[in-house]
This record gives structure tokens, sequence and C-alpha cells, in this order.
């Protein structure tokens, strides 16, 4: 890629400035934006959790994720929680509404802001506070 060259600026007239250019998103339709409307309306009279656990297969670590996020769940939010599983060998182009680039990986869907973190889910602690179920606690490094 060849470098940017700008024009020098001249008394009478200023410098042109260069901006960087990303790949332009595709507007939400209308049938989007309803779903996503329905899915917060729902989560607003229910108060439940939408998860999306993404994995790769029946491999060991896929299995102990689920089982270690179900634990969770069913610890720190009782008949308050989905979760979605996402097998990525049956259909790896879902991969991409959710940007995920490691697995196994859970991304909270419900309620928003959207959270996402990876691993197996082993720490209790470090998966509720990145789903944001739980502040940090002062004096542990996360």
């Amino acid at each position: 890629m060849s470098p940017v060259r700008r024009p020098r600026a001249t008394p009478s007239q200023p410098a042109a400035r260069t901006t960087k250019v990303g790949r332009a998103r595709k507007p939400a339709s209308s049938v989007q934006l309803a779903s996503s409307a329905r899915k917060k309306a729902a989560h607003a009279a229910t108060g439940e959790y939408l998860l999306r656990l993404y994995v790769a297969g029946q491999t060991p670590k896929s299995v102990q994720a689920f089982h270690n996020l179900r634990q969770i769940c069913e610890e720190h939010l009782p008949g308050r929680y989905r979760i979605e599983v996402v097998d990525l060998m049956e259909n790896p182009a879902l991969a991409r509404g959710d940007q995920i680039l490691a697995l196994p990986a859970v991304v909270r869907q419900l309620p928003p802001p959207v959270k996402k973190i990876i691993g197996d889910f082993s720490d209790a602690e470090r998966v509720l506070v990145g789903l944001d179920l739980r502040p940090l606690k002062k004096g542990r490094p996360a």
C-alpha cells in the first residue's frame, strides 16, 4: 500500500485532512429493529438473560464450557436465563454476527449492552464480572 500524500498548505488554502474510511455498515432493516425491540421488551417484562454460547463441535472443552456456564447461571440466575448453543462446525457464518474470534465464547444478548467473554468459564467470579452480572470486587485483579 503506497503512502498517502498530503497537499501542502498555502497561505490562501488550509491543509487538506485525510480521514480513515472503514467498511460501511448496512442499515438495520425494519424487521431487525422490530426483533430487537421485541427482545428488549421481553427482557423488561421477564428479567431474563439471553446468553449465546459459541462452540466448535462437541469437544471436551466445549462440553466443559457449557457445563460451567449452566452451573453459574443456575446458582446466580435461577430461572432467569436462557442459553442458546451455536455450533460453528455446522454453520460457521453465524460467528460473523457477534464477531466471534475464539472459542468457546459466550455473548450476553440481553439485557443490553452486549457483553462477550471467551474461555472455559471455570472461574465463576470472572464470568460474573465479564458478563456484568456482578461488580468487580476491590482488591482482586481481573
